[in-house]
């Protein structure tokens, strides 16, 4: 029984993953239906480039850094993906956290559209990416994922 559960949550997080993947596309279209029609291609182009520009750096570091051994509860240096001990359940967890970091950084180009040029706000989507995605959820979710000391604001009581 314990394995059917085991299975039915990680089923569970792959369809919220592909739930808020869909989100990519909402944004999408929401932001080319505001702008300007000679702006369109350019604001589809940013929101397709955020996901695989947040995809790449999150993966290759910004999961470490959210869910790695915890320093006083501020930031992680480690990688424990790749630590030899990874269940499905992992990567689902990570596929699932990738899909909102990557919507994460949508949010600024609808914010940014037609105000900023492509290579300046690819390199702000990988700063959300890679600094502010995941430190705040280092801050909020560690201790769920990564076992031991939690972020500071979850030792403060805070509950997402």
């Amino acid at each position: 029984m314990s394995e059917v559960i085991h299975n039915l949550n990680v089923f569970w997080i792959l369809f919220c993953a592909a739930l808020v993947f869909t989100m990519q596309f909402g944004f999408l279209c929401l932001e080319t239906g505001i702008t300007g029609t000679k702006n369109t291609v350019n604001v589809a182009m940013k929101n397709i480039a955020t996901m695989l520009v947040a995809i790449i750096v999150y993966w290759a570091v910004g999961y470490g850094l959210m869910f790695g051994l915890s320093v006083n509860g501020w930031v992680s240096f480690s990688t424990p993906l790749f630590d030899g001990d990874v269940t499905g359940f992992d990567y689902a967890v990570l596929l699932f956290e990738t899909m909102f970091c990557g919507t994460a950084a949508s949010i600024v180009s609808g914010a940014v559209a037609e105000r900023m040029r492509f290579w300046a706000f690819l390199l702000i989507a990988i700063l959300v990416a890679l600094v502010f995605f995941p430190l705040v959820g280092h801050w909020s979710w560690n201790h769920q994922i990564a076992g031991g000391e939690g972020g500071w604001l979850e030792n403060l009581g805070f509950v997402d």
